[in-house]
């Protein structure tokens, strides 16, 4: 009789085993002046993930995005990760907006061997951390890349040749400082100084005064939405108007809202737009946006994109890496990522994104360089 309970006992569990499902973790600021980027990276894996389960899913299982708020802050987005890891236990996380919270989470992934994908941050130490083995991954900007794309487009652009460098003061800033003197040094462009602001100040004028004093003939700006709006009020009581060339830390929030007027005078980097023509998986993800969300009306209220784009690639990509492990063991998985030979995905084809010396999917060939006009990002030039 109880080997009989113990077959019928086994039996009743085996449809509670085959529904578990794949775990996807996520942690980004979810409140505060940046939410509108964290709802972007979460729209974007939704999307992703729908269509993945759709399809089936992976492994004969459905995937699940957990979600966690770290409110832009490094200690409570190692929290965050710490539950999603060890109590969650999700297959692979996924960070969220800012290069300090992401740097924090690396040891946690390390320890517990569990892949971390970043679809925004672009600190350089993300995916260039020291460790062996290292398990961050990449679908996003790169710091040392895009800031030898700022140079290039100001020098094309604005024929700009003494630039001033204006730089939020944490690791990001950091990190775009030395990938900044690097691609200047490369072409022996000397900058007209360097300034750093904190992310609480709400008047920059000292140390933009200095940069204009030291014949500046442009700026390059590295901060987030509610500092780099800052900036650009301070630049209007100023009365200065120099080129503003930008990282894309203005795409993700109120940007136009906290910056006044003057915001459209900023020029930023993005890795895709839904703006222009579409390729068919464009014209996908669109759709799947506009049928689930009823905000999204437009390719315009698509906002910021590159939260969308970056994490529905990455999704796409990581479930190819779950299949190729076989399995949602963290080791294998990231074995996995190195056995993608392509996808032909949202924001480019990729071949072999993935390799043991190279952790980030996106190249310098890979940018837009966008503007708000009337409160939407579009790419430079293009009209409404």
């Amino acid at each position: 009789m109880k080997k009989l309970l113990v077959v019928i006992g086994m039996l009743v569990a085996l449809p509670a085993l085959a529904q578990e499902t794949i775990k996807i973790g996520l942690v980004t600021a979810l409140s505060g002046q940046s939410a509108r980027a964290g709802e972007a990276i979460t729209r974007g894996l939704q999307v992703a993930i729908d269509e993945l389960n759709a399809a089936g899913g992976a492994l004969g299982r459905k995937f699940e995005l957990v979600r966690r708020d770290d409110e832009a802050t490094p200690a409570k987005g190692v929290i965050a990760a710490r539950e999603l890891v060890h109590k969650e236990k999700v297959a692979v996380l996924f960070g969220g907006l800012d290069t300090p919270v992401s740097i924090a989470i690396i040891p946690v992934i390390t320890e517990a061997k569990v892949p971390f994908m970043g679809p925004w941050a672009a600190g350089t130490p993300i995916t260039h951390n020291g460790t062996s083995p290292n398990f961050a991954f990449r679908v996003s900007a790169v710091d040392e890349i895009v800031d030898k794309a700022m140079l290039q487009y100001a020098e094309k652009t604005f024929n700009a040749k003494k630039p001033g460098l204006i730089l939020i003061n944490n690791p990001w800033g950091e990190s775009n400082e030395k990938g900044l003197k690097a691609a200047m040094a490369a072409k022996n462009v000397t900058p007209a100084g360097i300034e750093k602001f904190e992310g609480s100040d709400v008047d920059v004028v000292p140390q933009l005064t200095r940069l204009k004093n030291a014949g500046a003939d442009s700026l390059f700006l590295v901060g987030n939405v509610g500092p780099s709006a800052q900036v650009v009020k301070s630049l209007d009581r100023m009365g200065w108007k120099p080129p503003i060339v930008s990282h894309w830390g203005p795409a993700g929030g109120r940007f136009t809202e906290l910056a006044g007027p003057s915001a459209p005078s900023v020029h930023f980097v993005q890795t895709y737009s839904f703006f222009g023509n579409q390729r068919p998986v464009g014209q996908k993800v669109l759709k799947a946006l506009m049928a689930k969300y009823p905000d999204i009306k437009t390719a315009g209220d698509v906002t910021p994109a590159v939260g969308v784009a970056n994490a529905y690639d990455a999704m796409m990509l990581t479930a190819l890496a779950i299949r190729n492990a076989g399995s949602t063991d963290g080791t294998k998985i990231r074995e996995g990522y190195y056995k993608i030979a392509s996808y032909d995905g949202l924001i480019k084809s990729y071949k072999s994104p993935f390799t043991a010396t190279n952790h980030d999917a996106i190249t310098e060939n890979d940018y837009v360089w966008t503007q708000f006009i009337d409160n939407e990002i579009l790419p430079v030039g293009m009209k409404k």
